[in-house]
């Protein structure tokens, strides 16, 4: 009796010396192991879990649809790195990972399976606040031009000025502008958004003007247009530069009176609109050759914002492919864990030339290709996979690559202020100046600290 204990004994003693949560299960179902980190985890005793179903034990989101251990069970594959939540004995959810596997007997036959599960309740701790850190009104951003954007936001906020925000498509632009409208006294009066681009001239002057009844042939009646809809708050101009020299005259009146004539109408309105207008061109540039009024940059540029591309902030990758995943987790009713080392790297690398909205379609599409886990390289698409490298390409950044590469660049832009590097990438000098060491990186000839 003795010596048929002692084995058992020495099991549970290696089960209980591990930090995740251990259980195995009978071909019925019912926990037959249970070890100290799953009565932790759960606040379920073991001797509380033994003989029971595990669905009693763990209540998870999965349980009923989609058990991984089922999973593995049915078919005979393991389950790595699934992502799913508990609810314990209190009665509070925890956020867990899973991995699965048969169980087999000393002749080689299946009598169960075994799961292994972390609390990541910490970890999703530090995801929320490093997101509370670095989120500003829906916007993502820790690099040091984001920060800087941050800052001024609320002065920008506060005042009544025209702003233009320029920067490449897909940068954002638009939640920058419902960033300083609802930071501004304005907030609770309309933000009333025109895409500029989008209607010819005749369209454009009656969406932004309004019209009189009888002003052409299917103006039936009086209609507002959107400077009179956004009274007492905001309109947003977007891609400003692509109005006609006819267009850029009436808005320009707009600006200086503060004054609109609707078509048909024989009186000016007075309008009390604050205007944030943007644009993907460089509009200094039109001005130089003659395709923007001089007159009216002026007036539309009272305060400039000039948003980076994503390529110019790569340390905000890692928080945005963060946000995303929780965002179509949220909208697609799934639970992946996140994105593979390699395929942080990859999207780390790639220039992004449509920018954010590039990646958001990027992280979008692998959540159709990806069942569960986390996202891995396949699942991305073509043109990131490293099969549809060509014979002339790099192959993938490796995670210390990635690391050499965000290194250098910090110190190249804080021209090697070490202390001011550390800041920009979240670490301690001292750990900044073993990384220097380990990944043998060459310090710039300009040395920051003599700034």
């Amino acid at each position: 009796m003795h010596a048929s204990k002692e084995p058992q004994q020495r099991e549970a003693a290696i089960l209980d010396s591990v930090n995740e949560g251990v259980f195995t299960v009978d071909r019925d179902w019912r926990i037959t192991a249970f070890n100290k980190a799953a009565e932790r985890i759960t606040g379920v005793a073991r001797e509380a879990a033994l003989g029971r179903p595990c669905c009693e034990v763990f209540r998870a989101n999965l349980c009923e649809t989609n058990c991984p251990l089922r999973r593995t069970m049915s078919t005979g594959r393991p389950t790595v790195n699934a992502t799913a939540h508990i609810v314990n004995r209190d009665g509070r959810r925890v956020p867990i990972r899973i991995s699965t596997a048969l169980l087999f007997d000393d002749r080689g036959e299946v009598v169960g399976g075994v799961e292994t599960f972390q609390d990541l309740s910490q970890v999703e701790a530090l995801r929320k606040e490093l997101q509370a850190r670095y989120t500003f009104e829906d916007i993502i951003g820790r690099s040091p031009a984001m920060l800087r954007l941050f800052e001024l936001l609320p002065q920008i906020a506060e005042s009544s000025s025209t702003v233009l925000i320029e920067g490449p498509s897909g940068t954002g632009k638009e939640l920058f502008a419902r960033a300083i409208h609802n930071l501004s006294p304005r907030r609770r009066k309309p933000l009333v958004a025109v895409n500029c681009a989008a209607l010819p001239d005749t369209l454009l002057e009656s969406e932004l003007f309004g019209h009189k009844a009888g002003a052409f042939t299917d103006a039936k009646r009086d209609k507002p247009g959107r400077f009179a809809l956004a009274e007492g708050g905001t309109i947003f101009l977007d891609e400003v530069g692509d109005v006609s020299p006819a267009m850029q005259v009436r808005l320009l009146r707009v600006l200086q009176e503060r004054v609109v004539e609707p078509l048909g109408g024989v009186e000016a309105v007075p309008v009390d609109v604050r205007v944030v207008a943007a644009t993907n061109k460089d509009l200094a540039a039109l001005v130089h050759a003659g395709k923007f009024r001089d007159d009216l940059y002026y007036r539309v540029r009272v305060v400039h914002l000039k948003l980076p591309g994503l390529r110019q902030r790569r340390e905000d990758i890692p928080l945005l492919v963060d946000h995303l995943v929780g965002k179509f987790n949220r909208l697609q009713g799934k639970d992946l864990a996140g994105v593979s080392d390699e395929v942080m790297a990859r999207l780390m690398e790639h220039d992004y030339p449509g920018n954010v909205r590039e990646l958001e379609n990027i992280i979008e599409q692998a959540f159709v290709l990806c069942r569960g886990g986390l996202i891995e390289l396949g699942h991305l698409p073509p043109e990131l996979r490293p099969a549809a490298a060509g014979p002339d390409d790099s192959p993938p950044m490796s995670l210390a690559a990635m690391e050499r590469f965000l290194i250098t660049e910090t110190l190249r832009r804080r021209k090697g202020n070490r202390k001011e590097s550390a800041r920009d990438l979240g670490i301690d000098a001292s750990t900044l100046y073993r990384k220097i060491k380990a990944l043998g990186i060459d310090m710039p000839e300009i040395d920051g600290r003599s700034r």
